[in-house]
This record gives C-alpha cells, sequence and structure tokens, in this order.
C-alpha cells in the first residue's frame, strides 16, 4: 500500500506541473484580434495572398471566399487550386472570380510520386502566389472581417518570420466533442508556449493547417511545401521546419477571427483522426503506446480508481484525497477550457470518455496504416512505406480510378 501512495502521490505531482504550465499558458496564449495594424501599414498596406487548396470542397467554397471578401484588410487576393476535384468546386470559383478581381483559380496538376495532396496543391499555389505575406487557409474555414489584419499586425508586432492562429472548433455532435476539444487541452496543457518562441528546439513547436501565415521570403527560405512533401502532419511539420531554418515562430488563440467544423459525424472523425494519429508518432508504436500508458495513468485510471477505493477496496483516506485531488486538478483545466472556448460544461464530466476515444482512435490509425489498406482521406489512399531506414508517405496508386470517381 505504501508503494500505491506513492505511486498515487507521484501521479499528483505530475499533474501538478501539468496544471503550473496550463495556467501559464492561458496568459501566452494571446487572443490575435486584440492586435492592431500599425499607422504605417494602414497608410501603405503590402499584398496579402490567401491561398486555399480545394478538393471537392463544393459545399464550403463559396462560403469560405465570401468570408473573404468582405475583409477590413484593403490589399490581398485569393488564388484557389482545384486540386482535381470531381465535383462542382471548379466551376464555383471561376463563377466567384468573374464578379471579383481579387480572385483567381486554377487547375491542379497530377500529383506526383512521393506528394501528398494538400501539400502538392499549397506547393502550386506557393509559385501562382503575389503577395508579400501568404495566407494558407483550408476551403472549410469561416473567417471573420479581421482575419487578414489581425493576424498581420500580430506577426508585424511581434516581429515573427511566421504564425499560426488556432481557430475555434465547431462541435456538435458526441464523437466531435470527444475528440476535438482533446486539442485545445493537450496543447496547453503538455506544450510550455513560452519555448514556441524563445526556443530553437523545433520539439517545441505546433501547428494547424487550417490558417498559418508566412512572410513570402521564410515561407521560400525554409524550403516551403516542398519540404514536407510527404507528411501527413504537414502543418506541424512546416511549423518545425520554419524553427530549424532559425526563423521566428509562434501561436497564437484565433478564436475569434476565424471558426471550422472540422468533422459532422463518427464516421468522419475515425477518418480524420486516423489519418494522422499514428503519423504524429512518426509511426512508431513505441512512442505512441507510452503516450497510451502517459494518458490512461493520468486521465483515466483515477476515475476507475475512486469507486474502487470508496466502493470496493475501502482504502485509505491519503490515497483517496490524493485520487480526488487528481480528478480535481483535471477537471479545473477541463472547466477552464470549456469557459474560454465555449464548450460544453457537461463535457467535464465526460472526461474519461473522451481519453478512450482517442487511445481507440490512435490504435485504429495504427492498425490502418500498418494492416490494412493505408489511410483513405478525401478521394486518395496513402501508405506508409520504409526507404532507407525512414518512413514516407506516397499516393496508393491503385485508388486514383476510385479517386477520379469520388
Amino acid at each position: 500500500m505504501d508503494l500505491f501512495l506513492l505511486y498515487q502521490f507521484i501521479i499528483l505531482v505530475i499533474l501538478g506541473v501539468l496544471l503550473a504550465n496550463f495556467l501559464f499558458n492561458q496568459y501566452l496564449y494571446k487572443d490575435i484580434s486584440n492586435f492592431k495594424l500599425p499607422g504605417k501599414i494602414k497608410d501603405d498596406p503590402p499584398l496579402v495572398s490567401v491561398l486555399i487548396p480545394a478538393r471537392n470542397e463544393e459545399k464550403n467554397i463559396n462560403k469560405c471566399i465570401k468570408a473573404f471578401i468582405k475583409q477590413d484588410y484593403p490589399n490581398f487576393e485569393i488564388v484557389v487550386l482545384d486540386d482535381n476535384s470531381s465535383d462542382d468546386t471548379y466551376n464555383i470559383v471561376k463563377k466567384l472570380s468573374k464578379q471579383n478581381k481579387n480572385i483567381r483559380i486554377f487547375k491542379g496538376k497530377t500529383l506526383p510520386p512521393g506528394w501528398l495532396g494538400k501539400n502538392y496543391a499549397c506547393h502550386q499555389l506557393s509559385r501562382l502566389a503575389r503577395g508579400d505575406y501568404f495566407i494558407f487557409t483550408d476551403a472549410d474555414t469561416y473567417h471573420y472581417p479581421n482575419s487578414i489584419s489581425s493576424s498581420l499586425a500580430a506577426l508585424l508586432i511581434n516581429n515573427l518570420d511566421a504564425l499560426c492562429p488556432f481557430p475555434r472548433q465547431i462541435m456538435i455532435t458526441i464523437h466531435e466533442r470527444m475528440t476535438i476539444s482533446f486539442m485545445n487541452f493537450a496543447i496547453l496543457l503538455f506544450m510550455p508556449l513560452a519555448l514556441i518562441r524563445k526556443s530553437k528546439n523545433p520539439l517545441f513547436c505546433t501547428g494547424i493547417g487550417q490558417y498559418i501565415l508566412f512572410k513570402r521570403e521564410v515561407y521560400f527560405g525554409m524550403g516551403g511545401h516542398a519540404a514536407v512533401r510527404g507528411k501527413i502532419l504537414e502543418d506541424v511539420h512546416i511549423t518545425k521546419k520554419t524553427k530549424e531554418m532559425g526563423y521566428s515562430y509562434m501561436i497564437f488563440d484565433g478564436r475569434k477571427i476565424i471558426f471550422c467544423r472540422m468533422y459532422r459525424n463518427f464516421k468522419q472523425v475515425l477518418a480524420g483522426y486516423s489519418r494522422f494519429l499514428f503519423s504524429a508518432f512518426d509511426y512508431n508504436i513505441y512512442m505512441m503506446s507510452i503516450a497510451v500508458i502517459f494518458f490512461t495513468l493520468l486521465f483515466l485510471l483515477p476515475n476507475i480508481f475512486l469507486p474502487m477505493g470508496l466502493i470496493v477496496y475501502h482504502w485509505p483516506r491519503e490515497i483517496l484525497l490524493s485520487i480526488i485531488a487528481q480528478i480535481g486538478i483535471v477537471s479545473l483545466i477541463r472547466l477552464i477550457n470549456a469557459l474560454r472556448f465555449k464548450e460544453k460544461i457537461f463535457d467535464i464530466l465526460l472526461s474519461p470518455l473522451s481519453i478512450v476515444y482517442i487511445i481507440l482512435m490512435a490504435f485504429n490509425s495504427f492498425f490502418q496504416s500498418k494492416f490494412g489498406n493505408g489511410i483513405y482521406w478525401k478521394g486518395r489512399t496513402y501508405q506508409a512505406e520504409s526507404k532507407s531506414g525512414e518512413l514516407n508517405v506516397v499516393e496508393d496508386e491503385s485508388n486514383k480510378l476510385k479517386a477520379r470517381n469520388h
């Protein structure tokens, strides 16, 4: 029992350290909408290129572009690349481009070997862009009028080379709420945000491809999307590459300039998370297993131990209080997150279920990558292959016909 008490104390200490990091991050995670453009930029605004890769986005692209048209920033262009869509994406954007000279639409080239679809689409877009600054954003995002101005202001005022404002995630179904909410929770809990800006180590870095802003020369200086051509988590890897090349980078709270609904049902959640969870651990089952064990110890077992200790084993008071404190710390973190990001307060009670979701989807991602038909996403199937000891992602040639008919 003494060893078990020591174990509970160690878990409590770890959670206490994470809580301290989480609370400090609340201060460092700046609301990007609070930044305003300097006067000299308002007088002579540089051209900003909004770059949108679009594959089968007929349900989203019209809304996304019309939101950008209403921007309060006066000098920007919208460049859309139709990535071999089989729906009406191209025609929708073409019609909008005839109504607004700032909109340009291009058809994407055939995906070459070694590239992922979105990465190659972004690469092509960068070659078509005319701006001094690049904003890469997804077609299923919706932007408030201050999206460009606030982001550019934050970049300039903080003397950054690139930045990423994390959007507000719209979560409706229980499956969305149990998985997507874990993103903000994990980043603010585990990532020391101070080190993203101050440390040159790319380990302290993250990003989300729904919105990333680069200076033009910085994007090309770090190699652009060509440097991460075969990476599923291209957003994280391109920000890490930016830091590796010595450029400054930071993330911001972007919930007041952009929002997005990533998935709409369990099938989409499963496909989305299965696409990237295993790749987040560089296709290393040992590293992923360690993370699963860590999450289980911190966030799942205390909720199992408490009823066991109270009802079945009648554990000593010291152990029970330690377990209650562990659950209390996690619940406090969840509450702060829920209030800040407008999540459902009730979902705090479902925190253990959220961990179960993430763990099951992590292993589903592993089995699909290693033993299944690969990762299927937007009409393409990607498989992990080992080349010279490195893991690369390539398009499954057998799926091209299926993609064209999707």
